[in-house]
């Protein structure tokens, strides 16, 4: 499979499982691999037979801002299903960063990474 990576698209969103976390928000930042053979696309370069990696780019951050959830899984799951959406993409992974979690440690980043595939 060859990859399309998009890497720190970010938005703000009111994620979270505390209320602070809701009212107030958070900026979020997402990091994508869309697996996909683009062989279509480059052989006849042609756009509609790949992954418009602009259109999934104001999916995936109109998703961050959208509608909150608890947990970064939820959210990171909600963005592979829209990925999959993509006719040409058989396998995503998503990287959820949540820089400013809140944790009462110093830190530099939590992360949750999934790898969801067609079927």
């Amino acid at each position: 499979m060859d990859r399309v990576t998009l890497r720190g698209l970010r938005a703000r969103g009111h994620h979270g499982v505390f209320e602070r976390e809701r009212a107030e928000g958070q900026t979020f930042s997402v990091d994508l691999v869309l697996f996909l053979d683009t062989r279509p696309a480059a052989g006849g370069d042609d756009l509609t037979r790949t992954a418009h990696y602009g259109i999934v780019a104001e999916e995936v951050t109109a998703i961050i801002a959208g509608e909150p959830v608890e947990l970064i899984e939820t959210l990171a799951q909600r963005i592979a299903d829209q990925c999959l959406k993509h006719e040409p993409v058989q396998e995503v992974e998503v990287t959820v960063h949540k820089p400013d979690a809140p944790i009462t440690v110093p830190f530099d980043d939590v992360t949750v990474t999934i790898h969801r595939a067609r079927g």
